[in-house]
């Protein structure tokens, strides 16, 4: 089964905001939505830190970047449905 893995940090309304507009997505697609807090770990924390929310699909050890910030709707999608994504990301 697809995951999509969220690193998120406490209290960051981006993450928030990142977080609230994904999980209607997810639950149109029967993924799970895995949050990971980058503040936890410190590998996540010194690669994403930065750059929180960070979406994944899959794992980010080995999953696919979809995008940081902000929710970019279309690459989630896409990547939801195994399509490459903008930049010529591979879905793994």
């Amino acid at each position: 089964m697809k995951a999509l893995t969220l690193l998120t940090r406490a209290y960051c309304h981006l993450c928030d905001e990142m977080r609230d507009a994904l999980e209607p997505i997810a639950a149109a697609h029967g993924v799970a939505i895995v949050e990971r807090d980058v503040d936890a770990d410190p590998a996540l924390e010194a690669r994403y830190g930065d750059l929180v929310p960070v979406l994944f699909l899959g794992d980010p050890a080995d999953g696919t970047e979809i995008c940081h910030y902000v929710l970019d709707r279309d690459k989630a999608l896409a990547a939801l449905r195994g399509q490459p994504l903008a930049g010529g990301a591979e879905i793994r």
